[in-house]
C-alpha cells in the first residue's frame, strides 16, 4: 500500500541524546514540571471501514472540544476529540483523505496489550471537510487542527495544511470550519504573514485569552511546524495569528497574508549549517509532530512539543544499514553537497562514514542510530519575551524533556518495517497532541500502535 511515508525523500541535521526524563536548572514555580505528568492509560480509535474513512495511516491532526456539545456516557470523560483520518495520497490514489471525525473520550486504561484498551465511539462520522481545498498539497500532507470558541466567531475548528515538499511559490495554509462536520462551511484560506509553509502548517492550538491579550495583541491561535532536515528551522517554530478582522468575526479575504507574531523560530539549515542558534541537542532527524499549551488549575503553564527525538550517536541522510543500527549508510549521491552525517554533538562524522553501504532498502531519509519518543517543555515567559522583542526568536530553550517510550506499544504488529524502522531505529512514534484545560488532560497520538491505526495516550497534569 502506498502511504504518507512510503517513498519519502528527506533532505536537509542534530535535541537531547538522552532517554530519561530530564529537568534543567531554574525550575520556576509557575512552570509545569515533569513530575506533574501522571500517566492514566490509553484508548483505541473506532473503525469505520475502508480508506479514506478510517483512522489507519492517520493521526496527522487532533483537537479537544469542551463539554456541552454532547452528553458523555458512563465510563467516558467530558468533552470530545476531533481527529483526522487517513492521509491524502497524491496522483489520484486517495484524493479525499484527511477526513475528520469527532469521537467521545472513553476513560483510559493502563495496559500493555492494545486489545485490553477501550474503544472510543463516533459522535460525528468522517467528513471531507476540506473537499476541493488545499489543492496540490496531497503528497505527504502536514496538517493541524485547533478548536476555539470566541465571542467574535463562535465555535470554529481552525485548520493548517501543507505538504512535505511545499510548492513554490508557497500555497495558502490556514482556514476554519464549523464543528458541524456535515456542514463545515469551509472558510479561508490564508497565509501566515510571509513565513515559509515549512514553518507554519503542522501543529495548531489556542492560547489563553488573558495571555494573548497581554503578549500577542489578542491573537489566540498559535501555529507552527518542525520539518526534518531543518528546512523549517533547527527546532520547533511558533507564530500567533488571528484570521478575523473585527468584532463581528468577519473572516480575512481568501489569500490574505495574516499579520503574525513570532514566538519561536530557529534559523533553517538552508540559511546556515551551524547549529549555534539551534534548539539544544538538535539533529536533522528529529520529528516534532504535536504541540499544546498546558495550563493547570494551580496556575502552572508550559508549551509542549511531542515527537520522536534522535538519541543516537550518529545521524545521517541515507538508509538503514543492514549491518546494524550503529552502522551509518549515507546516500552517496549527496556527499559533498551538505554534511550527510553528523555526530550527536553536531560535529561532522569521520570520512570513513561517508560511504553508501550495500544491500540497503530504498527508503531514503534522515536516520539515526537511535530514536526515542519525547516531549519538550518551554517556558511561556520566554515566548512572551520573543513576542515583545526582548529576546531573539532562536534564544528560548526547553527547560525540561519527558521520555515517553515506557508507555508506548511501538508498532506491535510490525507495520511497514522498512519505512518506519524497527527497534531502536523506529521513527514516527508520536503524532498530534491536544489538551483539555478544564480537566488537565493531555492527549497524544501514538502512530501505528493498533495495527496501522493510532491509539490515544492520556496524562493528567497537575
Amino acid at each position: 500500500m502506498i502511504n504518507r511515508i512510503a517513498g519519502m525523500v528527506r533532505v536537509g541535521l542534530g535535541l537531547l541524546a538522552a532517554t530519561t526524563t530530564v529537568a534543567w536548572p531554574a525550575t520556576a514555580a509557575d512552570r509545569v514540571m515533569p513530575g506533574d505528568f501522571h500517566y492514566l492509560g490509553a484508548f483505541r480509535l473506532p473503525d469505520a471501514g475502508e480508506r479514506p474513512k478510517t483512522f489507519a495511516w492517520g493521526g496527522n491532526a487532533m483537537t479537544f472540544a469542551p463539554a456541552g456539545r454532547h452528553r458523555a456516557q458512563a465510563g467516558e470523560l467530558a468533552g470530545s476529540l476531533f481527529v483526522m483520518g487517513h492521509d491524502r495520497i497524491a496522483y489520484g490514489e486517495v484524493p479525499d483523505g484527511n477526513q475528520v471525525a469527532e469521537i467521545a473520550i472513553p476513560a483510559p486504561v493502563a495496559s500493555r496489550r492494545v486489545g485490553n484498551l477501550p474503544v472510543a465511539r463516533f459522535l460525528q462520522p468522517f467528513a471531507d471537510v476540506a473537499a476541493g481545498q488545499f489543492a496540490g498539497l496531497d503528497e505527504l500532507p502536514r496538517t493541524g487542527m485547533a478548536y476555539l470558541d470566541t465571542p467574535e466567531t463562535g465555535p470554529k475548528i481552525h485548520l493548517s495544511w501543507g505538504a512535505h515538499f511545499q510548492p513554490e511559490p508557497d500555497a495558502p495554509s490556514h482556514a476554519w470550519i464549523a464543528p458541524d462536520l456535515g456542514h463545515p462551511a469551509f472558510t479561508g484560506s490564508w497565509f501566515i504573514g510571509n513565513q515559509s509553509g515549512y514553518a507554519t502548517n503542522g501543529y495548531l492550538f489556542a492560547l489563553p485569552e488573558t495571555w494573548a491579550a497581554e503578549h500577542t495583541g489578542a491573537r489566540r491561535l498559535v501555529t507552527g511546524r518542525y520539518r526534518d532536515g531543518g528546512w523549517s528551522g533547527m527546532g520547533p517554530s511558533l507564530f500567533t495569528y488571528r484570521p478575523w478582522l473585527d468584532d463581528a468575526g468577519t473572516p480575512a479575504p481568501d489569500g490574505a497574508h495574516l499579520e503574525a507574531v513570532t514566538l519561536l523560530k530557529y534559523p533553517g539549515s538552508r540559511e546556515t549549517e551551524s547549529f549555534d542558534r539551534a534548539v539544544r541537542g538538535y539533529t536533522h532527524a528529529d520529528e516534532w509532530e504535536g504541540g499544546a499549551w498546558i495550563e493547570t488549575a494551580s496556575g502552572k503553564a508550559a508549551v509542549l512539543f511531542a515527537g520522536t527525538k534522535s538519541v543516537g550517536e550518529k545521524v545521517w541522510y541515507g538508509f538503514v544499514n543492514p549491518a546494524g543500527p550503529e552502522q551509518v549508510c549515507v546516500a552517496g549521491d549527496f556527499v559533498g553537497q551538505f554534511p550527510v552525517c553528523r555526530l550527536a554533538d553536531g560535529s561532522v562524522c569521520p570520512e570513513d562514514d561517508l560511504t553508501e553501504c550495500s544491500g540497503h532498502n530504498g527508503y531514503r531519509g534522515w536516520w539515526s542510530s537511535g530514536f526515542a519518543a519525547q516531549a519538550l517543555l518551554y517556558d511561556p515567559d520566554d515566548l512572551a519575551a520573543v513576542a515583545e522583542g526582548r529576546m531573539e526568536p532562536w534564544a528560548p530553550q526547553p527547560y525540561a524533556v519527558l521520555d515517553l517510550d515506557e508507555h508506548l506499544f511501538l508498532n506491535p504488529e510490525g507495520i511497514e518495517p522498512e519505512t518506519l524502522g524497527v527497534g531502536v531505529q523506529r521513527r514516527y512514534r508520536l503524532g498530534a497532541a491536544a489538551y483539555d484545560p478544564s480537566a488537565g488532560h493531555l492527549f497524544v497520538l501514538e502512530l501505528f500502535a493498533d495495527g496501522d491505526k493510532p491509539v490515544v495516550h492520556v496524562w493528567a497534569v497537575d
